[in-house]
């Protein structure tokens, strides 16, 4: 049967993904899976939710780990706040802005950890709500980024609006690949699809097998005292 046709994703300065749907598969077949929290456990935040994290790349070290897990209190009742379901795709005013801010206020300050670690940390837990910030997506959302003099919890935030105002621009063909992944049983959030396309567009090396895409490609900036992916 054939491959349905799914309108282009137009990123920023002038990238268009002509075939999203065959660029996310191509993706998901190498070492881009990212496993999702443990859904009985909506608001519990431990030692796992680390492991986790860094089988997606993350490398948190067993100091960091110690020193997250004394905001184990903080990083629980922010996400008490935050229901398991919400998503970034919907409405601005459906977004729990608010409780993500405190969300990402309760990582502030720990030395090491920086916005990729965090993202990775917390993506698992509300996967259709928060992206995964590493250094390629942030050099892509440079624009929104008002910089590392900024308290953390709004830089985040500001990457995170950011993010969404694509996520919108382009809410169609991204809703279409999701529902497609769904059929397929290979389910990704809309959240998780920008994010690989945007990687894809702004780190693919010329050689790559991915399908071809017009880009104009962006180095990724070393991530702050941050693991890459």
């Amino acid at each position: 049967m054939a491959t349905p046709s799914f309108p282009p994703v137009v990123l920023r300065n002038g990238v268009v993904v002509e075939d999203p749907l065959s660029t996310v598969l191509a993706l998901r077949k190498g070492s881009w899976h990212f496993d999702v929290g443990d859904p009985s456990r909506p608001v519990s935040f431990s030692e796992a939710d680390l492991k986790l994290a860094n089988r997606g790349g993350a490398r948190i070290s067993a100091a960091e780990f110690a020193a997250i897990l004394e905001r184990r209190g903080a990083i629980e009742q922010a996400l008490e706040a935050i229901g398991p379901d919400a998503s970034l795709a919907g409405e601005a005013s459906s977004v729990p802005w608010l409780p993500l801010r405190h969300l990402f206020d309760a990582f502030a300050g720990i030395r090491g950890i920086g916005l990729a670690k965090v993202t990775k940390a917390l993506h698992p837990q509300r996967p259709a709500l928060i992206p995964l910030l590493d250094s390629a997506v942030r050099k892509y959302l440079e624009d929104d980024d008002p910089g590392a003099q900024a308290p953390f919890g709004e830089r985040a935030l500001q990457l995170v609006r950011g993010y969404k105002s694509d996520l919108d621009r382009n809410r169609q063909a991204v809703r279409a690949v999701g529902l497609e992944l769904a059929r397929r049983n290979s389910g990704l959030t809309e959240v998780r699809i920008l994010d690989l396309l945007i990687w894809s567009a702004t780190t693919t090396p010329r050689n790559s097998t991915l399908p071809d895409a017009v880009t104009a490609p962006v180095p990724p900036l070393p991530d702050d005292q941050a693991g890459t992916r």
